[in-house]
């Protein structure tokens, strides 16, 4: 199996199955209800995972949940609340709003909040080997110190000194480890250096090498955080003497009128939003409708198209016959071709043109969609309308026959004739 590995721009093969495969997947900053965009590295981690376990490997993923940040205190401040209380409400939203998604939750859903012993240690280690010093009681990791700084972005020096701007430093291109409490912030930890908390960067090493050890196979996330987060973290680990991830995996944006999803933009559509909208069938279709690492075009139209599919895959096992199975090597091929989701959806509309249904099922399922070939019960009182409908067809009231079918659409179902009776069908 082959991924992607956005440090080495190449194709690279996975070790061979049944060794292990750990994954650190960085999850969001919580301080508001996640968008859609917010939700495709949960959907793309999860469906590796699945992919993983059915190859036979061993599987590890680890998402966070990042809880102390800046974004939190300013959002905090704003709505005139703690804090850690914004935190906490917008960390239970999110695991509610993918939870609703139906695909199970990561193996580990570290906190930042619960790993500042690790955070304070590494910390420590870095400036042990010259590549931290503390300053007015923050603590910065030295750029020009470490030679391999832009391997994994190519980020330039006039990127780097754009990240945060302080006179604390020794130069510009540094960033922060450690910040000595500010005023406006309401929650601190003690530290060799100081009260205050961590940077943003530092939280997702310690996080990761506390839930998966000092080396690991993947790190995935989106692909705005590959500069400065995700550099940074690299530089954290590797000057500490961490092997950190062997190989990386970033998703590609979700794009809204021809410009990347974005909270601080404001064009966001909430997932919760979608979620009650479309339904998460419709999600699901829509995400595999493109390579994970490519951007995706978000618009009502595309749901639009994506919930037919999922109709058009449910009524695939709505009474059809089951035929001979042809085989499962091209699905399996697109999955391990660098997780080719838009391969593997056609195959699955091959299989269900050919009405191969044993092999719909398994590969809907890996995606979450096995509930495609649940076929609800229509209530009672709904499969007498029906019943009149159909006698009254057969006695050639066909007024009758059409009022009664009203009935039944208005109560959400739809009546399909057959030779020897009828279905019913949700709408």
């Amino acid at each position: 199996m082959v991924v992607y590995d956005s440090f080495s721009r190449q194709k690279v093969e996975l070790p061979s199955p049944p060794g292990p495969i750990r994954m650190y997947v960085c999850g969001p900053t919580v301080y508001q209800r996640i968008h859609i965009g917010n939700a495709r590295p949960f959907v793309v981690s999860m469906w590796m995972r699945a992919w993983f376990h059915e190859r036979g490997y061993e599987v590890k993923l680890v998402e966070n949940i990042t809880d102390i940040n800046d974004k939190i205190y300013e959002a905090a401040a704003r709505q005139q609340m703690a804090s850690a209380a914004l935190a906490e409400q917008s960390a239970r939203s999110y695991v509610e709003d993918t939870d609703d998604l139906g695909l199970g939750r990561p193996d580990v859903e570290p906190r930042a909040t619960e790993a500042i012993p690790e955070i304070v240690a590494l910390i420590g280690d870095l400036i042990d080997c010259g590549l931290a010093y503390e300053s007015g009681g923050d603590v910065y990791f030295r750029v020009p110190a470490y030679p391999d700084y832009g391997s994994l972005s190519g980020a330039q020096p006039d990127d780097m000194i754009a990240q945060e701007p302080s006179e604390l430093k020794e130069d510009p291109r540094d960033f922060a480890l450690w910040k000595a409490t500010k005023p406006h912030e309401d929650t601190r930890w003690d530290s060799p250096w100081g009260p205050g908390r961590p940077g943003w960067h530092i939280e997702c090493s310690a996080m990761a090498e506390k839930h998966l050890g000092p080396e690991f196979e993947l790190h995935g996330g989106g692909l705005d955080l590959r500069f400065p987060h995700h550099e940074n973290e690299l530089a954290q680990s590797r000057g500490a003497g961490r092997p950190f991830a062997r190989f990386w995996a970033h998703n590609g944006m979700l794009q809204l009128a021809d410009e990347k999803m974005s909270k601080s933009v404001g064009n966001i559509v909430s997932l919760r939003e979608v979620l009650d909208t479309y339904g998460r069938e419709a999600i699901l279709i829509f995400f595999l409708g493109g390579h994970y690492r490519g951007p995706l075009d978000y618009s009502g139209e595309a749901m639009e198209a994506a919930q037919a599919q999922a109709e058009g895959f449910r009524n695939a096992f709505r009474g059809a016959a089951e035929q001979p199975a042809a085989g499962w090597e091209a699905f399996g091929a697109a999955l391990d071709d660098d997780f080719n989701t838009q391969a593997a959806l056609a195959v699955l509309h091959e299989w269900r043109a050919a009405g191969q249904l044993e092999l719909l099922l398994r590969g809907l399922s890996l995606f979450g969609l096995g509930s495609l070939a649940e076929q609800e019960s229509a209530p009672e009182e709904v499969v007498e309308l029906a019943s009149r409908r159909h006698e009254a067809r057969g006695r050639g009231e066909f007024e009758e026959a059409d009022r009664l079918r009203q009935e039944v659409e208005a109560a959400g179902w739809q009546v399909r004739d057959k030779p020897d009776g009828f279905d019913l069908v949700p709408l």
